[in-house]
């Protein structure tokens, strides 16, 4: 079996609201969706959903890299990963969303050659995954009201809530937070490289008054020696790394310096499910448990994302949410999985499980 095309077609879908971080607010999504063809007969699916603030993409760079990506897979075999990613990374550094697309593509053939979804393609053998749910930034009522709602009416047991523009209103937004749900759920805080290291240390000190059990990405990404600063003065809080840990070799030095307690393991970050693997392994090697996350992604990437948690022990429970911040019905996408609660429970449909109206 040889690949003998790539198509990709870009997608933008506005947010029911605005989604607002520490790094920048967001009003809608733009994807670029991949279609690979293969002389078997077989469609692959793949996704790039680029952060100019994370991965220094753009749609544009996604569809100028994806011309010299798929020339370079062209005729190669869908089940050598290994030698497709090579490939890829010889002709072009970085752009791991574009390579994403690519990677989950192959392996959405590959399930579909086997006869076997993603996940049990993987490893998996239970289909049940956790999933949080985000909170964006807001005033304080209106983000402990969303909370409320979240772990009340839909029965999440994982709250995240995004901080970092400004500790003193950050603190009123976790207090408000923390008594809305009331001890009924998990209550964790993402910060998006938004303080420095002396703050970080007296918001972690907050954080732990009010319950937060797990803080994400509070410095820079480029910090990782302050991450382990803090981690000593954590105060009972997990450390979580996201932007900092992209590629294995970022776990690898993450994990040496004793910098975080957790990985956040984001397929458009590393460039695919097969560096991922290797980002778990090294952290699993560790003693470090893994999350994966996402960015505004469609439920082809979700999908992904979701197959490589039910695949690994390492990764209890995921912060998959972002098909839930849009209007379903506006993104061509179908099948995958269905929800039960804060549960996801993926497909038994081969490959990736989902269908694309191209």
């Amino acid at each position: 079996m040889k690949i003998t095309s790539i198509e990709q077609k870009v997608l933008r879908v506005p947010l029911r609201e605005p989604f607002k971080i520490a790094l920048r607010e967001i009003a809608f999504t733009e994807v670029v969706l991949v279609r690979v063809q293969t002389d078997a007969g077989l469609t692959g699916y793949g996704e790039a959903a680029p952060e100019p603030c994370v991965t220094g993409e753009t749609t544009g760079t996604v569809t100028a890299a994806l011309k010299v990506l798929g020339q370079a897979v062209e005729g190669l075999d869908p089940f050598a990963i290994e030698q497709a990613h090579l490939k890829m990374d010889r002709v072009l550094r970085g752009n791991p969303a574009a390579k994403c697309a690519i990677d989950l593509a192959l392996y959405d053939i590959m399930g579909k050659a086997a006869g076997l979804p993603v996940w049990r393609l993987l490893g998996g053998s239970d289909p049940r995954v956790q999933t949080d749910m985000t909170v964006g930034i807001a005033d304080s009522a209106h983000m402990a009201e969303s909370a409320r709602h979240y772990v009340e009416e839909e029965g999440f047991r994982i709250i995240k809530m995004k901080v970092g523009i400004d500790p003193a209103t950050d603190e009123r937004a976790v207090a408000a937070v923390a008594g809305a749900i009331g001890g009924r759920a998990a209550l964790r805080v993402d910060g998006n490289q938004g303080y420095t290291p002396a703050i970080a240390a007296r918001m972690l000190k907050v954080f732990a008054a009010h319950g937060v059990d797990e803080a994400e990405q509070l410095l820079s990404a480029r910090d990782l020696e302050g991450s382990a600063w803090l981690r000593d003065r954590a105060e009972g809080v997990a450390i979580m790394l996201d932007e900092a840990v992209h590629a294995p070799a970022d776990a690898l030095r993450a994990c040496a310096l004793g910098a975080a307690d957790k990985i956040n393991i984001k397929l458009m970050k590393c460039g695919g499910l097969f560096p991922a693997l290797s980002i778990d392994a090294i952290a699993a090697a560790a003693g470090l448990e893994c999350m994966v996350g996402c960015m505004l992604e469609t439920p082809v990437a979700i999908s992904a994302g979701l197959s490589l948690a039910a695949a690994r022990a390492n990764i209890p429970d995921t912060d998959c949410d972002s098909f839930r911040y849009y209007d379903a019905s506006l993104v061509p996408v179908q099948g995958a999985f269905v929800e039960q609660g804060d549960v996801v429970v993926l497909s038994e449909e081969p490959g990736l499980g989902v269908s694309v109206a191209w």
